[in-house]
């Protein structure tokens, strides 16, 4: 049986130690979430929120469907969670949407704001 001599393992530099300390310090942090909420009204039907959720996020009709649901028992709900800008574009156009065709006095879009994802 021969005997190999055990690995050596090096011990970190100083240059070693410098690089990770900088890394550390040069990423970018991550930058806060925020959720996108549609809320409940009695002026649009399911078919306008499902066909609406596909159209601006490119849900398919089930997902759409879930969340129609969601919005219609609880009077709100989360559609989508990224970033401030890109959250703001979203709510934006889901504002600017237009009305319900398939309801008589229908007035406008639904109603959506933003709200930071709680605890980051």
């Amino acid at each position: 049986m021969s005997q190999q001599p055990a690995p050596t393992v090096a011990e970190p530099t100083e240059e070693t130690v410098c690089t990770r300390q900088e890394d550390s310090q040069t990423r970018p942090k991550r930058q806060p979430r925020y959720n996108v909420v549609l809320w409940d009204d009695d002026d649009h039907t399911y078919a306008y929120v499902i066909f609406m959720l596909a159209e601006l996020f490119g849900y398919p009709p089930e997902k759409g469907y879930q969340l129609a649901k969601e919005v219609d028992t609880t009077g709100r709900c989360v559609v989508l969670t990224t970033t401030k800008e890109h959250a703001e574009l979203k709510r934006d156009q889901i504002l600017a949407y237009g009305k319900d065709d398939l309801i008589d006095g229908c007035k406008g879009s639904m109603y959506a704001t933003i709200e930071p994802v709680p605890g980051e």
